[in-house]
Order: structure tokens, then C-alpha cells, then sequence
């Protein structure tokens, strides 16, 4: 096997858009929120295609196989040519995110800044509360 059928892990997760910057990618897989075929792994560890990743990143949880290898960050549709996601994980996500999306619709947030009226009503109520 050569060097280009090998990447690091946390370049690849970096690449593929799973976080935002590498070091981040990499604390993440030294924190155990990544595995490899069920293993957990080190940021170092080459990744090939073919293996399965289970990535956690707070609540939710994705299962993919990788499909391609990249060392360098592109645009969001080359990101998504880099796996595959898993049936039952986008089903697994689903309801949380029909949750998160009601909850975002009960709760509508303020259309503008409070002006300095307001503010002093908003501060003026604070008062009365202590």
C-alpha cells in the first residue's frame, strides 16, 4: 500500500467537513468520539477506504463508510463525494432534528435590538425580580 491509499484521520474528518479545523478534528478523536470499524483510534491512524466511522458530535452520532481519501479541504459537495452515511444513522437523526426544529418554531427570536426605551423597561423589570 502507498501513501496516497492512506490519510491521517484528522485530516480526513477536517476535509470531509465533519469539524472545522483540524486541531479540533484531532481533539476529537483523542477525546474517543471517533471510531474506526468499532475501535478507538489516535488522530495519527491512516484511514483507507472502506472503513466505517462512527463520529459523535454532541448529541448526534454518524455512521459513514468512507468512499473516497483527501488530504485537502474543498467545497461542501466534494465533502459529501468523501463518504457514504448510513441508513440508519440519518434515521437515528431524524426525529432529534424534527425536534430541534419545532423547538426553534415555538420559540421565534426577536426580529430587532431592543432600543434604549425598551432596554430600560427590560432593565427596570430585572429591578423588580431582585
Amino acid at each position: 500500500m502507498n501513501d496516497q491509499d492512506r490519510v491521517r484521520i484528522d485530516k480526513w474528518l477536517w476535509a470531509a467537513r465533519f469539524y472545522k479545523t483540524r486541531a479540533l478534528a484531532a481533539e476529537a478523536v483523542s477525546g474517543g468520539h471517533v471510531h474506526i470499524n468499532h475501535q478507538r483510534i489516535k488522530p495519527s491512524r491512516p484511514l483507507q477506504v472502506g472503513d466505517e466511522l462512527q463520529i459523535r458530535k454532541g448529541q448526534q452520532t454518524f455512521v459513514v463508510t468512507v468512499r473516497a481519501l483527501a488530504e485537502r479541504r474543498g467545497p461542501a459537495s466534494q465533502a459529501q463525494q468523501l463518504y457514504e452515511e448510513h441508513v440508519d444513522s440519518v434515521m437515528a437523526r431524524a426525529p432529534a432534528a424534527e425536534q430541534r426544529k419545532l423547538l426553534r418554531g415555538a420559540t421565534p427570536a426577536p426580529g430587532r435590538r431592543p432600543d434604549k426605551r425598551a432596554r430600560r423597561r427590560l432593565m427596570r423589570l430585572a429591578r423588580q425580580d431582585d
